[in-house]
């Protein structure tokens, strides 16, 4: 069984994106509604956050874990884990032990991209704007990409906002880059750098138009998970839901991705 994290329910994109690639798989997803979103939080608290996410995920059986939270990258504990196989000492402080496989979202977004010609532009949170994680990345393997934040879109997609708010929110940060000398027409993709962001594609693209590819990447998470865990965890195909605070917008959203299939919600303390 695998163990999947998020703030909330914008890790709800990556599940859908990796059980499309492996129907059969047994997940236990995690979302801290309680403490989302993350997108503000200090480095300090979000790996705090992140810790006790893996701690419990480890303790009701799951192995292998994906963290689906760009902001909990940022906070450089899930990639160290990733990167360089360790635990860190404040992992050990915390009781959490590594995880067998432990797959968080900057890698595998920015190897899809390894030998691309496009022109990237990224939008995320505030947190894993600052944190350069991903420009960093980008820079690694020899390529640019410009990044700005969308301050309160992953509180409203959390909350359930309204269409028009969601709009509006996204349209002021897109003029707010546009100010800075990034114009999304000057780009051909878009990366939404909040697994959030992807629940409102279908706003994204309204304003966005036909020229710029909306790029979700869940799709590269789930083809790393496909890589790294089949068939070693195939099994019934179960889903089972830990929240740490009831929500019904998260209610709402997991029927919406996964109409007919089965599966069960526990709150948590």
């Amino acid at each position: 069984m695998i163990g999947i994290f998020d703030s909330g329910m914008g890790g709800l994109t990556v599940l859908k994106a990796i059980k499309e690639e492996m129907p059969s798989i047994d997940v236990l997803y995690f979302g801290d509604t309680k403490n989302a979103p993350y997108g503000s939080r200090s480095r300090e608290e979000l790996t705090a956050l992140t810790i006790k996410a893996i701690q419990l995920l480890r303790s009701r059986g799951s192995r292998s874990i994906v963290s689906a939270c760009n902001s909990v990258s940022a906070s450089m504990t899930v990639s160290l884990f990733d990167t360089f196989s360790i635990s860190s000492a404040q992992s050990r402080q915390h009781g959490a032990e590594q995880p067998e496989h432990l797959i968080e979202m900057v890698g595998p977004t920015v190897s899809y991209f390894r030998e691309s010609t496009a022109r990237l532009l990224l939008c995320a949170t505030q947190a894993t704007i600052d944190s350069h994680m991903y420009q960093n990345a980008f820079e690694m393997i020899g390529k640019s990409v410009d990044a700005f934040a969308i301050p309160e879109l992953a509180g409203a997609i959390e909350a359930g906002s309204n269409e028009e708010k969601i709009e509006r929110t996204i349209r002021a940060a897109l003029e707010a880059a546009t100010e800075q000398g990034m114009s999304v027409q000057n780009y051909d993709v878009l990366i939404l750098a909040c697994t959030h962001y992807p629940l409102v594609t279908p706003v994204f693209q309204k304003m966005l138009g036909k020229g710029v590819l909306v790029f979700d990447p869940a799709i590269a998470v789930a083809e790393r998970v496909k890589k790294q865990l089949w068939p070693r965890e195939m099994a019934d195909g179960k889903m089972t839901f830990l929240l740490s605070q009831d929500s019904e917008p998260f209610r709402a959203f997991a029927a919406k991705l996964f109409p007919g299939s089965a599966y069960t919600i526990e709150v948590v303390s």
